[in-house]
């Protein structure tokens, strides 16, 4: 739906006049006192320009009239709630009997149709046989790649005249630079929304027998052809007569139902056959095939999929970068979607972009946090963001389009998949392997530890590049290598969510060769891990943190360096969940650790401010006050020094991070000196008071037993 195709004039628009199912529009200006008429016409076509109607003056939610004459935008937001519920609930009954992928159904219908379905399987052999021969030619004779451009042209052509199941599978392949070289998905990303149209009298026809009203009381005008064709239905501009208000409106495919069971039936056979047969095949092929099926039966209703815009709506689209359109229910049915209309450019059409003072990368770098949250605060995410899907607005904004094909990732997952991220930080290989089970990518019986091997050495030659130089892609290549040699079952929301994450990078690769997903992505993990009081989130903060007993303040240096990137990071919130663990009843084995680093933290910054100091003073002045010491108050060894020295530059460097985050104040510390009135705060104050004051005591100790010493040698 780019702007680029058949928009509007300031001026006028464009009315269809077409065959029978079409209408016919004469008429003025509704100031100027002429009333519109509209009918049928005989089966011919022409086109005509009007001046578009003006919107009477209606008042806005507050009650305000609107005087100025100008066309009011009234969408489904700005309607009582109450309405609303109750057109989406006659849109649901409109489309009561769309129909649902069901095997067991498939297999009763075309198991008793055997000459159809040898008739389809013939029709789809030869296309991809035919296919198939001429690359296996092409390699024998050394021209694979000289012929590759032509052989993906075929190909795209192959799958567009196999139809619109097979034409899905390409727009999956469009998305895989891991399984197709350049020439494949460049060809194979027009069939997104460059697909041969059906007729508009079809479409029409639908839209009035679906909506059980003629075409000219639901819209005041419409595009007199498709400005989009996709898989499984087509896209017209129109204008909606009761508000005047631009939609877009989405129509079915005749006949589409047939053609896709038919396919899936004889795909899923494949898949059947795969499993039995195919040994070095590992995962559930058929589980596959189901979850790809059920989703594209699932986007026939339309009813369906403005649901899911609604629902993706309200978790997403309260940043204002991110823009979903509204969902007209009184316009929408099983077959028919009436949605707002947005303005904007496809996301991979760069120059275009940038005639508009945007930055790809930007609108990239939105698309990435925006599927994080998707896919690892709330679980609920775009299975399908092809660049067809993703628009940017003139005002900078991320248009979300196409809401069909929806997952979502398991609660456990969620945050298996952020364990795994640290554990690959740390290299903690037996914890990764581990994280397979959550992820469900092992059943619990199954023995990790041969898997271990193979993960230390794929990711130790890739971590010796920092997390935020990795290429995704390079990792997804990596680990589908290692997985391929286990008994792995990848579950279908993964391979979703690899496929979502790869389309975003290819499409920031077109504009930086150089970006890399995981750097983009580094600091909503960060941010997680800081804020999260999800008990695993917190253990797994704990594990990056702390090592062999020790503090790694290097990490919290670069995870609060990353945090801060993202804009929702709050200092305040970092605090929370490491306090509250803390202090828990669970938290002994932690407060030691964090007493005995309190300990070594103050002593480096008393120490290390009187070295500051000592090191400050004039030489002469400095051999008088103490006496001809050159080390000052304190005997400490030049290594012990500078050691010191570095923890008190790091300290101090970290809480100039979380002075200069955005929303840093002085309510920052009020958690922290309620929490110091817990009975446990004030044991943890006590024991990390004592242990200062021991340990300096032992350092003047030494100084005072070592000064005859030194004096009796001079």
């Amino acid at each position: 739906m780019s702007s680029s195709v058949a928009s509007f004039t300031a001026n006028h628009h464009i009315m269809l006049l077409s065959s029978a199912d079409a209408v016919r529009l004469s008429g003025a200006n509704s100031s100027g006192g002429r009333r519109v008429k509209l009918r049928l016409t005989p089966p011919r076509a022409a086109l005509v320009e009007v001046r578009p109607q003006q919107v009477p003056a209606v008042r806005d939610v507050a009650g305000n009239s609107n005087a100025t004459g100008r066309t009011l935008q009234v969408g489904p937001s700005s309607r009582d709630r109450a309405d609303d519920m109750q057109s989406e609930a006659r849109a649901m009954t409109r489309a009561a009997d769309a129909s649902v992928y069901s095997p067991d159904l498939l297999s009763n219908k075309y198991g008793s149709r055997p000459i159809k379905v040898l008739r389809r399987a013939l029709q789809i052999f030869n296309g991809l046989g035919s296919f198939a021969l001429k690359v296996w030619l092409d390699q024998l004779n050394g021209e694979l790649d000289r012929k590759m451009r032509l052989r993906a042209i075929e190909l795209r052509q192959t799958f567009t005249r196999l139809g619109p199941t097979f034409v899905k599978i390409g727009q999956g392949l469009s998305t895989r630079p891991d399984l197709c070289p350049p020439e494949y998905l460049e060809e194979l990303s027009e069939l997104q929304d460059a697909l041969p149209t059906f007729p508009d009298a079809q479409a029409f026809s639908c839209i009035e027998r679906e909506l059980g009203r003629p075409l000219e009381t639901v819209y005041s005008s419409i595009s007199p052809s498709p400005i989009a064709a996709a898989s499984l239905g087509q896209v017209y501009k129109a204008q909606l007569k009761y508000s005047g208000q631009v939609v877009a409106v989405k129509v079915q495919r005749p006949g589409i139902e047939e053609a896709i069971g038919l396919d899936f039936y004889l795909i899923r056979v494949v898949g059947i056959l795969i499993n039995k047969y195919v040994d070095i095949i590992s995962s559930d092929i058929v589980a596959l095939i189901d979850e790809f099926a059920r989703r594209v039966y699932q986007e026939l209703n339309y009813v369906q999929e403005g649901q899911n815009a609604r629902r993706f709506k309200k978790l997403y689209a309260d940043k204002e970068d991110v823009l979903v359109p509204d969902i007209f229910w009184d316009y929408t049915s099983g077959k028919v979607l009436t949605m707002e209309w947005v303005e904007g450019v496809k996301l991979n059409e760069q120059e275009a972009i940038e005639r508009q003072g945007l930055k790809v990368l930007d609108l990239v770098n939105t698309g990435i946090q925006c599927s994080l949250r998707q896919l690892l605060e709330y679980g609920y995410f775009h299975a399908d963001p092809h660049p067809g899907n993703l628009l940017a607005t003139p005002e900078g904004k991320l248009a979300f389009l196409d809401f069909g094909m929806m997952s979502e990732t398991p609660e456990e997952a969620r945050f298996a998949i952020i364990g795994h991220v640290v554990h690959m930080v740390n290299r903690d290989y037996e914890a990764m392997a581990r994280d397979y089970y959550a992820l469900d990518f092992l059943s619990p019986n199954v023995d990790v530890s041969p898997i271990v091997p193979a993960l230390r050495d794929f990711f130790d030659d890739a971590l010796n590049s920092t997390v935020s130089e990795l290429n995704f892609k390079t990792l997804v290549d990596g680990l589908g290598a290692v997985l391929y040699q286990y008994p792995f079952n990848v579950p279908a929301y993964y391979a979703l969510i690899l496929r979502s994450l790869t389309v975003l990078e290819g499409l920031a690769l077109y504009a930086d060769p150089k970006f890399k997903v995981l750097a983009a992505s580094y600091p909503y993990f960060a941010k997680r891990l800081l804020t999260d009081p999800n008990p695993y989130l917190r253990d797994a903060l704990i594990e990056l943190l702390f090592k062999d007993g020790k503090f790694r303040w290097s990490r919290l240096e670069n995870l609060l360096v990353q945090g801060k990137k993202d804009r929702d990071f709050s200092a305040k919130d970092a605090l929370q969940p490491v306090l509250k663990l803390l202090l828990g009843p669970d938290g002994k084995e932690l407060r030691d650790l964090v007493i005995k680093e309190a300990i070594r933290v103050s002593e480096a910054i008393i120490l290390g401010s009187a070295i500051e100091s000592f090191n400050s003073v004039p030489g002469p002045m400095r051999t008088f006050v103490f006496n001809g010491n050159a080390s000052g108050p304190f005997t400490i060894s030049a290594a012990e020094q500078q050691s010191l020295m570095e923890l008190r530059a790091q300290v101090i460097k970290i809480w100039g991070l979380l002075q200069s985050s955005e929303n840093f104040d002085s309510s920052l510390l009020q958690p922290i000196l309620q929490v110091l009135q817990e009975p446990e705060a004030r044991s943890i104050g006590g024991r990390v008071v004592g242990g200062i004051s021991q340990r300096l005591a032992a350092r003047l100790l030494q100084q005072v037993l070592r000064a005859p010493e030194t004096t009796a040698a001079a």
